[in-house]
């Protein structure tokens, strides 16, 4: 079998898995391989994921690393066994490898955390909105239409029929960037309030009065698997997407996006009537925002 060309972030995950409990267990790669019958060179192509496992050869690796969680050993079969095809696969000559990560990551979480300090999260972001970030002449998009439809359809995990829990930690800045005119900034607004009435979907603004603490978080997605040790924390930049997946860094990001949502207000709440509203909270703000426009 060939050594692959292309890993995808799936890919990546499993072979640090199986380096990091090799590591733990005390053991080289040549000392691994020889006592299950492999090549080092091949225990290292799998570690660096430029080849598959076979599952049997898995369990033996887990077995000779001591692992005896056997929910994580199976969530680790999982990954060695998923083809990696969903509905984004239509998107591999258009899309480049971050995004169909980012896909992959979204389709495979049950929790999804992110904070966004300047746009609205793009699961929550309306058409209009989208391809006014698209029409940037910065970002040099060959196609637009294209990458608008992709956005699109990443959406559609908000409404499955058993879909991910998504909270969403934003900045109030992002709600006063001008993407698009005053028409589409009160759509994408409106449309906040909309997707909160979702069971699985819950909204915070993080108000320029609160601590400036998110302003030196920056912006990242927390994506939580059933298996919550194979979380992915992302980091986006303009040069490129980074994913994090030690368990200190996931750690780390997991106690920030809880204390961003403790100073947040509270989240968007369509139930309560106006009288019931006895401090501020993000539907309040944004409603405000609303009437300035």
């Amino acid at each position: 079998m060939g050594l692959r060309t292309t890993i995808s972030e799936r890919q990546r995950r499993l072979g640090y898995e199986l380096k990091h409990l090799r590591e733990q267990a005390g053991f080289s790669a040549g000392e691994a391989a020889e006592r299950i019958g492999m090549g080092r060179a091949q225990l290292s192509q799998i570690e660096t994921a430029k080849t598959t496992i076979l599952t049997e050869r898995l369990h033996e690796l887990c077995r000779l690393y001591g692992c005896t969680d056997e929910t994580y050993v199976r969530a680790l079969v999982a990954m060695s066994e998923a083809t990696g095809k969903g509905w984004w696969s239509a998107h591999r000559k258009h899309r480049g490898p971050g995004a169909l990560d980012l896909a992959e990551l979204e389709a495979g979480a049950v929790t999804i955390r992110t904070h966004e300090p300047l746009f609205i999260p793009g699961l929550f972001q309306t058409a209009d909105y989208a391809r006014a970030i698209f029409s940037s002449p910065k970002l040099e998009l060959d196609n637009i239409e294209q990458a608008l439809r992709f956005r699109m359809e990443r959406q559609r995990i908000l409404t499955l029929d058993d879909p991910p829990s998504v909270h969403a930690v934003i900045h109030e800045a992002a709600l006063h960037m001008r993407f698009g005119d005053a028409d589409v900034v009160r759509e994408q607004l409106l449309h906040l309030i909309e997707l909160a009435r979702l069971p699985n979907v819950t909204i915070q603004i993080y108000p320029f009065t609160a601590q400036a603490y998110a302003a030196l978080s920056g912006n990242f997605a927390h994506f939580i698997p059933s298996n919550a040790k194979l979380g992915t924390v992302l980091l986006e930049a303009p040069l490129g997407s980074r994913c994090l997946a030690e368990e200190g860094q996931l750690r780390e990001y997991s106690f920030l996006f809880d204390s961003l949502a403790e100073s947040a207000l509270a989240p968007i709440d369509v139930s309560l009537a106006p009288e019931a509203r006895s401090v501020k909270d993000s539907l309040a703000l944004i409603q405000h925002l609303l009437y300035t426009l």
